[in-house]
């Protein structure tokens, strides 16, 4: 990778790019505030559950589908496609929002760093409600357009959303910094391991199965007080 691919990865995936997951729990905030999250295993079983049972299977590999899209064939209708699978697979209204939030977001900002034709029309379909623009295809969408390999790719987007829900269990648990970074030290194997299973796998072979997640970020929007948005 050259280094202005490598910094660019850096900075579309850095917890400070405003593409709004600070104002996130992913369903945490709820069991935070219920008592099933109590301590640092809780936050840990936590953001395991969500990679293993969906930010891997899902997310990840549609995420490196749009990457491929942009290198291999630079196909818009396959890309829209794929932005209504990840609809139809998200069922919770609060999941879908974020998504979508987060995505365009990110692709609004993106579209005036870089110039390619694939990334803009998609873009330009986002502006016009014409596609969801969930966040996984237009990480992908940037991805393949700054020449980030698959692998780096998929490993920068896990380690990214793990680092944004660490960041919200630091805002509603007591767990102090140095354990936060603990926890993403200790994850980074089973990154790797999802990062390398995302990669074997195909649009058509996308899974999720987080149940409990989408219970607590159904329920999260009922909460009498509520510190993030989901």
């Amino acid at each position: 990778m050259s280094t202005e691919s490598f910094l660019s990865l850096l900075q579309f995936s850095d917890g400070l790019f405003p593409a709004g997951a600070y104002a996130h729990s992913f369903g945490l905030e709820y069991y935070v505030q219920c008592g099933q999250v109590r301590d640092a295993d809780g936050v840990c079983n936590f953001i395991r559950a969500n990679l293993e049972g969906s930010l891997a299977p899902m997310e990840t590999v549609a995420m490196l589908t749009a990457l491929r899209c942009l290198v291999r064939n630079g196909d818009l209708a396959a890309l829209l496609i794929l932005d209504k699978q990840l609809e139809a697979m998200k069922p919770v209204e609060e999941l879908r929002s974020a998504s979508r939030q987060m995505g365009r977001q990110m692709i609004r900002i993106a579209a005036e760093l870089i110039q390619d034709r694939l990334l803009r029309s998609y873009f330009l379909a986002t502006e016009s409600d014409s596609t969801p623009g969930h966040h996984s295809v237009c990480f992908g969408l940037i991805a393949g357009s700054l020449g980030w390999s698959e692998a780096d790719a998929a490993r920068a987007f896990l380690f990214s959303a793990t680092s944004a829900m660490v960041g919200a269990a630091l805002r509603l648990l007591p767990l102090g910094q140095l354990r936060g970074q603990r926890i993403l030290w200790e994850i980074k194997p089973t990154i790797e391991r999802l990062a390398h299973e995302a990669m074997a796998k195909k649009a058509s072979e996308m899974w999720s199965f987080v149940p409990g997640l989408e219970i607590a970020s159904m329920r999260h929007a009922r909460l009498d007080a509520r510190l993030f948005r989901s």
